[in-house]
């Protein structure tokens, strides 16, 4: 069975257990209270050096970074639904998993680090620079979901339960983002019962 180290308050580490949750994957959930500084610890260090979650453990695997994790749960389990074996829709796929940790998930941690977590050393300019940024990219995304109802088409992939861990991560900070086509989208993914399981008690 594998182990994934996780936090809920994590973007990355929700959208891990909304994949296992969704496909119905048995795992050994290992809480890591990042509040508390347990990514620090000197056990939790041998398994991730990066003192970040989530990180899975399969047999002699240590597998740290979110994206990637999801990649080789999809190919361990053969998930084709989640991560497509065909040429174009994987291209498609690997491009938006790449544009949400590349383009998307720093303006989200600008954000919501400085608004919630930040107290008084908070950065306004990163906030105000995570904002404008967010602007520009709920433009591209309400543009790319005019047409479909997921990001590479008519059924979701990896690539939305990544997106979808930032859009909710936002709502720690209060921000929205209020295209109708990503609200419609969102609202398709928010009902995933793997996604909801993700979610942190609030």
């Amino acid at each position: 069975m594998i182990t994934l180290y996780h936090f809920p308050i994590s973007q990355h580490s929700r959208r891990v257990v909304s994949l296992l949750e969704e496909a119905g994957i048995e795992y050994d959930a290992q809480f890591v209270d990042l509040m508390k500084g347990e990514h620090f610890s000197p056990d939790f260090l041998k398994i991730n050096p990066n003192h970040q979650v989530p990180s899975l453990v399969d047999g002699e695997l240590r597998l740290h970074e979110s994206n990637a994790i999801l990649r080789y749960i999809c190919d361990k389990y053969e998930l084709n639904n989640w991560y497509p074996k065909d040429l174009i829709l994987r291209a498609q796929t690997e491009q938006w998993l790449d544009w949400i940790q590349c383009r998307m998930s720093p303006a989200v941690v600008n954000i919501v680090f400085n608004t919630m977590f930040a107290g008084d050393n908070a950065d306004q300019k990163a906030i105000e620079n995570g904002q404008q940024t967010m602007v520009e990219l709920e433009a591209i995304l309400e543009a790319e979901l005019a047409d479909k109802d997921y990001l590479i088409g008519n059924a979701p992939t990896i690539a939305d339960l990544a997106l979808a861990s930032n859009v909710f991560h936002l709502g720690f900070a209060k921000q929205d983002l209020q295209g109708a086509n990503v609200q419609a989208w969102y609202g398709k993914i928010s009902q995933l019962e793997g996604f909801k399981k993700s979610l942190p008690e609030m």
